[in-house]
């Protein structure tokens, strides 16, 4: 008599079959996110001090002292006092040597070298790492699918960034400027920040595999994903402006605050002819609308801020909070520069101060968009 079977019983097969344990989404590919991460994260931190030392190059008037755009050959600096000569010989060229530092000694102009040279070695380091981390990968067949083109994208606007370096830098060379174009400047930093955003985004997102992220945005938060958004437009322009300031020494004009030459704006804001140059030559009203600007960005700050910390998911709300913080700081950072006249130290800290806010924002709309899961409880 054959043995009684169970309702539910399998019949056909005494093999069991083999129970998918999750991860299908991105089991295809995963490829080496965690070492990807890192590897960004040291390009993260390299272009950081990328602009921080352009800044303290900008602010040191050491810009124009390498006249040439030599890649490869001028990655080495002077050997010799005869190459040095060769070099001062080639700066006592340029108008800002011959209608601002005439006269200016040897060493003197090996302290500007160095922070110009150290600027563009800095760039080539970072172009060697991004080159050396994603050919690697790349050969070993490590990077996760759909990542390819994002990491390629990296390398060529480092070295469209290169590129727009040196077309700033050309622009100080002849005429009567003294310093570089300041709108060639704005684009240069500009560039600089796009670059370290898309880092910072890869980062975030490597940071979980994909299956998370897919099912994050099932939580997501679109209207605190679009006004952080909006934040992070803001701020963008308002570094554009800050580029501007500094490409013409504005931070230097009108040490006062809240009011400049006494009034709620300079008596010459439109001195300039034709009228669009003063937009970006006149140093009182790039002052002025940098000021503006940074009114509108701190109260639509306030306007995030208060829509962030009411979400649900605390560290959503936690990277909102810390984004209005770093905005009070970074307004009290840029009131000090102003009454301090744009002194180094001062000037540099506000330009770090912009970088992080920058990150910040960046790190709320990411939370905003990809949610970490929580209890129910929070």
């Amino acid at each position: 008599m054959a043995e009684k079977r169970k309702l539910f019983e399998e019949v056909g097969s005494d093999t069991p079959k083999h129970t998918p344990t999750g991860g299908m989404i991105d089991a295809a590919n995963r490829g080496a996110r965690g070492a990807i991460r890192i590897w960004l994260m040291v390009m993260f931190a390299l272009v950081m001090v990328m602009i921080a030392v352009g800044g303290l190059t900008r602010l040191t008037d050491s810009g124009l002292s390498i006249t040439e755009w030599k890649p490869i050959t001028g990655a080495l600096p002077p050997m010799d006092a005869a190459t040095w000569e060769v070099e001062f010989d080639k700066y006592r060229q340029i108008p800002e040597y011959q209608l601002q530092n005439k006269g200016m000694s040897l060493s003197e102009f090996k302290a500007i070298y160095w922070w110009e040279w150290g600027h563009r070695q800095l760039g080539r380091v970072i172009g060697l790492v991004w080159a050396l981390g994603f050919f690697g990968f790349l050969v070993a067949r490590k990077i996760p699918t759909g990542w390819t083109s994002r990491l390629l994208i990296l390398g060529a606007l480092g070295g469209m960034q290169g590129a727009v370096g040196w077309w700033m830098v050309h622009s100080g060379l002849s005429g009567e400027m003294l310093d570089v174009a300041s709108y060639r400047l704005a684009t240069h930093l500009g560039l600089a920040f796009v670059i370290l955003g898309l880092i910072a985004w890869y980062t975030y997102a490597l940071s979980r595999p994909e299956r998370d992220l897919m099912q994050a945005r099932r939580s997501a938060e679109p209207k605190l994903f679009s006004l952080s958004t909006g934040l992070l437009h803001a701020a963008f322009l308002q570094i554009i402006l800050g580029a501007l300031v500094a490409g013409i020494d504005a931070g230097r004009n009108y040490p006062s605050w809240p009011l400049m030459e006494g009034g709620l704006w300079p008596s010459d804001m439109f001195a300039l002819e034709p009228l669009w140059r003063n937009f970006f030559e006149n140093p009182g009203l790039v002052q002025f609308m940098h000021r503006m600007l940074g009114y509108v960005l701190f109260a639509f700050g306030v306007v995030v801020w208060l829509r962030g910390r009411r979400s649900a998911n605390r560290n959503t709300g936690f990277w909102f909070n810390a984004v209005f913080a770093m905005l009070c700081v970074q307004m009290g950072i840029g009131i000090a520069t102003v009454v301090s006249a744009a002194a180094v130290h001062i000037a540099i800290l506000h330009q770090i101060g912009a970088v992080l806010l920058w990150c910040l924002i960046l790190r709320a709309r990411f939370a905003a968009r990809y949610p970490l899961p929580q209890s129910v409880r929070g």
